[in-house]
């Protein structure tokens, strides 16, 4: 396993669709592990493979750790106790393979949305607030899961970066074309 670097904006490689996977191979199980070691490390609680680089309908989650993570002591302040509370938290990682959203309900939830892809930027976004989605696992047999409330968000959050779009496409154009202006003009200055 390994730590991989992440695609930040303004990155053209974000805008790509991924190209679904054939079969569930070692390089398959290798990527998904990467993916995980790498979400947990930024921390994020969502990863898909084009984040990384990699344009294939691969995603990761694990909402658990957030949902522990919101109820932490916002009172501690010393990194090595917080870091080791965070590591001590539970684990729920899940691997999709080829997801599909199959049905969305009509009912509306807004969370307050974060990407690895684009750090230190959080906006509140509407997306539907329960689907269902059907993916392969990572033994290769299709699967479908119902999820409501953050895993709704979530997946479907990762499930945007694999067809190309981004959290802020489902923003106004002039907060979308602000965050964009703001990264462009960051990796000027870096590159």
């Amino acid at each position: 396993m390994a730590i991989r670097p992440l695609v930040i904006l303004p990155d053209a490689q974000l805008r790509l669709v991924s190209t679904p996977v054939a079969e569930i191979t070692p390089e398959i199980r290798t990527l998904v592990a990467d993916m995980f070691e790498t979400m947990y490390d930024a921390p994020g609680i969502g990863l898909a493979a084009i984040q990384i680089g990699v344009p294939t309908r691969v995603v990761t989650l694990d909402v658990a750790k957030r949902a522990a993570s919101e109820r932490a002591d916002p009172e501690d302040t010393d990194a090595e106790d917080a870091q080791e509370k965070r590591d001590a938290q539970p684990r729920n990682p899940i691997a999709f393979i080829n997801p599909e959203i199959t049905w969305s309900s009509e009912e509306r939830s807004v969370y307050e949305e974060g990407c690895l892809s684009i750090p230190e930027y959080y906006e509140e976004v509407e997306r539907p607030a329960a689907v269902k989605v059907a993916y392969t696992d990572l033994d290769g047999k299709r699967q479908e899961i119902e999820a409501d409330g953050l895993l709704a968000t979530c997946i479907q959050h990762e499930i945007d970066h694999l067809n190309g779009v981004l959290f802020i496409d489902h923003l106004s154009r002039l907060k979308r074309e602000r965050v964009t202006k703001r990264f462009a003009k960051q990796a000027r200055r870096e590159g």
